[in-house]
């Protein structure tokens, strides 16, 4: 029988270069819980280079389309009608206020929707792809390569501007492209740190950890915004080569498990390890190594897994409502009055950061309720519902002030983000390791994916609706996001009712305990 620290037969045992040069400047092997800080911090700059990356296009919107005027639904598809204006209305203005054609026409906010719809569709469908290999690869060079990949083709829509390109299949091309690669880095993270942390605090720690997907949404709209005013390509090209350049530290530095990098997972972390035998033991340990070669766990069978396809539904509105802020909210902020003045491009790309920072809190505040309760399903759906106030809240009383428009957008951030951030991780890395599995490891990076790209169908279909409803009405569009809302939550009402029950019956069964126990003691 094989032990822990050595890799079963056929599998590469080399450590990454950046490990071997750290264990080289310690003098010795570093510990497992040295090995954990560093997947954390890792994986943590991975995905936050990931979101700032996706983050710029909402910022540069108001820039490509600056007026927006009269943005309607035509009768006319938008190939016909950008084709059919005037070659002189869709010449390169170097103007910032000009707009950039073909997007600052009649259909400017229209023709943004689809390269939305056009990136998270594929990104979507690469999720469950992706997922399915990520189980079958190496894991750090799989990261690496969508990491890459995502820096080249967001940076070669920044080029646009300097090649002073105006094809709208040369932006839809590229933003295909970009959501394929962008498509690898959710579930290899969540994989990577789900082999490396056990059940009993992992919604508070990957609450924390997931901060990255808000840090990055900050950092994407700092950077976007401050580099406008020297030409929104490089508010393309700048993020593009900082993912490349993670790319290559993931590449470096990442153990995609234990058994990789030799580590004893008994040395730091129990919660990793299998207990003896007849220690009543539930959670199987998560390594990729046991005495026999694990077959990687089927799309179908991953389907079958209790709790996977409810919190798949849950995310796909969850997701919707979450990703229409994501890429809408810089340009509902620049073209809704405040206090009866409209905020310049970079000012409202500033303001949407605050979305984030209150999701960094919901996310945080779902991971530690989730566990002090032990119930991921009422803890989503409490989130979700609170989330329908606090967007209409935003809506009807956002415009009065400076100061209501940023209490009221944090709030909703953090109720909004909370349940999002909680889905995508801690119950994707539960339900990945589920005692269905019987111990099978290899299902971890199938169940984010399903779970994530089911969520990131929904979060193609939010921003494309609004690109159309948005130019009838940005009451409708709020009126989407709280009805689908209310169904994420809705969604998850047959996992809460069983959260519920037994939560009742294990409340019954240590009452009858404790009053045994005193009734023994009387006896006595």
């Amino acid at each position: 029988m094989g032990s822990l620290t050595e890799p079963a037969p056929g599998r590469s045992s080399r450590k990454p270069l950046g490990i071997r040069f750290l264990e080289c400047i310690k003098g010795g092997n570093l510990s497992f819980k040295n090995h954990q800080a560093i997947v954390l911090i890792v994986t943590f700059f991975a995905y936050t280079s990931y979101h700032a990356a996706r983050k710029t296009t909402s910022i540069v919107k108001s820039i490509l389309d600056p007026q927006s005027p009269d943005t309607s639904l035509k009768s006319l598809p938008w190939r016909i009608g950008y084709l059919q204006e005037p070659a002189e209305s869709r010449k390169l203005s170097w103007k910032l206020g000009d707009g950039w054609a073909p997007f600052n026409g009649s259909d400017g906010t229209a023709l943004l929707g689809e390269l939305d719809l056009a990136f998270l569709s594929i990104y979507a469908g690469g999720m469950f792809f992706s997922g399915h290999l990520g189980d079958r690869l190496d894991l750090r060079i799989f990261l690496t390569v969508g990491m890459v990949g995502t820096g080249l083709f967001t940076s070669l829509y920044g080029i646009g501007y300097w090649g002073n390109v105006h094809s709208f299949y040369y932006y839809l091309v590229v933003q295909m492209l970009a959501g394929l690669f962008q498509s690898t880095g959710w579930p290899s993270v969540v994989a990577v740190v789900g082999n490396w942390f056990g059940k009993s605090k992992r919604g508070l720690i990957m609450g924390i950890w997931n901060a990255h997907t808000s840090i990055g949404n900050i950092t994407g709209s700092l950077v976007a915004s401050a580099l406008l005013t020297y030409g929104w390509g490089w508010s393309f090209v700048v993020p593009g080569l900082i993912i490349a350049f993670v790319g290559l530290i993931v590449l470096l530095f990442l153990p995609v498990n234990p058994e990789s990098v030799g580590t004893d997972t008994n040395e730091e972390d129990e919660s990793l390890s299998p207990k003896k035998i007849g220690e009543g033991a539930t959670e199987p340990l998560l390594r990729r190594e046991t005495e026999f070669e694990e077959q990687a766990v089927g799309f179908i069978e991953a389907w079958k897994i209790p709790g996977v396809a409810p919190f798949a539904l849950c995310l796909f509105f969850a997701k919707l409502v979450a990703y229409t802020f994501l890429y809408w909210l810089p340009f509902y902020v620049s073209h809704t009055a405040v206090n009866g003045k409209y905020l310049s491009s970079e000012m409202a790309g500033n303001l949407s950061t605050l979305f984030d920072v209150g999701g960094v809190l919901g996310g945080i505040l779902a991971g530690h309720i989730s566990d002090r309760l032990d119930a991921r399903a009422i803890t989503a759906a409490s989130f979700m519902y609170c989330a329908i106030p606090a967007l209409f809240f935003y809506r009807s009383y956002g415009h009065l002030s400076l100061a209501l428009n940023i209490a009221l957008m944090f709030i909703t951030g953090m109720f909004v983000n909370g349940p999002y951030a909680l889905i995508t991780t801690a119950v994707s890395a539960d339900l990945g390791t589920h005692s269905s599995l019987k111990g099978n490891s290899r299902a971890l990076a199938t169940v984010t994916a399903i779970i994530d790209g089911t969520g990131s169908v929904g979060a193609a279909i939010g921003p494309l609706l609004t690109g159309y409803i948005s130019a009838t009405s940005w009451t409708a569009v709020f009126t989407m996001l709280m009805a689908a809302a209310l169904i994420s939550g809705l969604l998850l009402t047959r996992l809460v009712v069983a959260e519920v029950a037994a939560k009742f019956a294990e409340s019954r069964s240590q009452s009858g305990n404790q009053s045994r126990s005193q009734t023994g003691v009387l006896d006595v």
